[in-house]
């Protein structure tokens, strides 16, 4: 079979379709955008329907791209948006509603409630995670309240929750197969890391009926088969894990103590703890990076809601650039006195903060202020967010290793970035050859469940280095800079009553 996998990345903003040979070379790829809808203010929905649709097109898209058909494949692995939220009908097989995205602020108050009513603790140390709106559970609790009819259909054992991976399986197969894996689990509000298993407690509070959840599996499993008439030939489908997981194993992070950070439409750095579940004192959330032959990986998250996000902004939102890639060369022409800071909290401030009232802000304009400026404030907003992340992290879990920082994502194309990223953490920065680590690291989920793809080991020694970035900023500089984005940071949380 030539050691061909069919890598499902399912994203935010486009589904991503990739062929892999056995050599880890990309052989085709499918990428098709898909509508947001945004029915209020802070509210984020996608359309379960352009999320199977575009994943369908996209796999048939990426095989013949490859120049390959179903049958040559040796797997299907999956990685995709987590926490977003979808309920169907198991009877129709029909989404009672729009799935509700991982950046949607709609259930706030619920959670500002069940904080105040001093349920945080629990959550915590049963799931490692925080009482957030960026969670399933409170997502799922306002579709069974909000949707008329849901909560008496979920009471009879007629609905099926699924984060985007599970809806997906559960399409491929034809609904004959409803579950997860333990990574996507994990990021429910609704698991015990621990324990693993849905936790009674958690069902209780939420609201949540235990017969619409999936069975929950390693991240590389037997999961099922695609139905034979969606792709021509039935493929096995034999890895799966949410898309900062997925890049974790992408970028070969499987050494306690090794940093992974995405810059897609948010930023995710997450570092490995090994077989050490780590609670945090500095508001990072607890997790699992991985499960593999029964055995959990853990990890130290922190969650930039806005990274990518930001660009899209100058882009789309003020018409500053007319392309992505244009951000960095106008960044690098930005004036030096300027001392412009974006606090992008366009939808709230994830890790270390969690503050879902925050609205963003811009501080330093002058008359003077322009395009260039503003593309650096971007460019950096990303950069200082990724610092607080880091420090955090090497509070809650300092073994003394010099830290490297290996990035993925549509940003680490930036030189600009990069290099600016690297001087504020004062570390160095590596950027992989292969920067599609999320897909590849679903790939190789599922190449190591068939058989056709190695080991941890071996699998690491196929990391290969495309350029490291080296701190050059003058130490006073860099501590000055931080300080200018730390007191807007202060300064937002103030004007947002914090």
């Amino acid at each position: 079979m030539d050691g061909f996998v069919l890598a499902i990345d399912q994203g935010t903003t486009s589904t991503r379709s990739l062929v892999f040979d056995g050599r880890f070379h990309v052989r085709g790829v499918g990428q098709l955008e898909f509508a947001q809808h945004f029915p209020r203010s802070g509210w984020v929905e996608h359309d379960p329907e352009d999320l199977w649709r575009t994943t369908l097109e996209t796999m048939r898209y990426a095989l013949g791209s490859a120049g390959i058909a179903a049958s040559d494949l040796a797997a299907i692995g999956m990685t995709n948006q987590r926490e977003t939220a979808l309920v169907w009908d198991r009877r129709s097989g029909k989404p009672i509603h729009n799935a509700v995205v991982w950046q949607d602020r709609r259930t706030a108050p619920l959670c500002e409630q069940l904080s105040r009513e001093g349920h945080g603790g629990l959550v915590t140390e049963r799931t490692g995670l925080l009482i957030d709106p960026y969670f399933s559970a409170t997502k799922i609790a306002w579709l069974l309240e909000n949707v008329d009819g849901a909560r008496a259909a979920a009471e009879a054992g007629h609905l099926a929750f699924g984060t985007v991976d599970t809806w997906l399986l559960w399409r491929l197969t034809e609904g004959a197969v409803h579950a997860t894996d333990a990574t996507n689990a994990s990021r429910t509000l609704l698991f015990d890391i621990r324990r693993h298993a849905w936790d009674e407690d958690m069902l209780r509070l939420f609201g949540v009926p235990r017969s619409m959840l999936p069975e929950v599996m390693d991240s590389a499993a037997a999961f099922g088969e695609t139905s034979r008439g969606l792709l021509g030939a039935p493929v096995p489908i034999s890895g799966i894990a949410g898309d900062q997981q997925a890049a974790v194993v992408g970028q070969a992070c499987f050494t306690p103590g090794m940093v992974k950070s995405t810059y897609g439409t948010g930023c995710f750095a997450v570092l490995n703890t090994g077989t050490e579940c780590v609670a945090s004192s500095n508001r990072l959330l607890s997790t699992i990076a991985y499960r593999l032959d029964g055995v959990t990986t853990y990890a130290l998250e922190g969650a930039i809601f806005v990274a990518g996000a930001a660009v899209q902004w100058l882009r789309d939102g003020l018409g500053v650039i007319a392309k992505a890639e244009q951000s960095g060369p106008l960044a690098g022409d930005a004036d030096p006195e300027q001392d412009v800071v974006l606090v992008p909290a366009f939808t709230g401030l994830g890790a270390p903060w969690w503050d879902p009232h925050a609205r963003g802000a811009l501080f330093g304009l002058t008359r003077n202020t322009g395009p260039n400026e503003l593309a650096r404030a971007a460019l950096e907003s990303v950069c200082f967010q990724t610092v607080d992340l880091l420090e955090a992290m090497r509070r809650d879990w300092d073994r003394g290793e010099d830290t490297v920082l290996r990035v993925d994502g549509g940003m680490v194309a930036s030189d600009w970035t990069m290099q600016r990223l690297s001087d504020l953490l004062a570390t160095p920065v590596d950027r992989p050859v292969v920067q599609e680590t999320t897909a590849f690291g679903a790939a190789w989920l599922a190449g190591r469940q068939a058989g056709v793809w190695p080991g941890e080991a071996e699998f690491a020694k196929a990391w290969q280095l495309d350029r490291r970035f080296e701190p050059a900023m003058d130490a006073a500089e860099r501590t000055r800079r931080t300080q200018l984005w730390r007191d807007a940071v202060r300064r937002t949380l103030t004007a947002n009553g914090r």
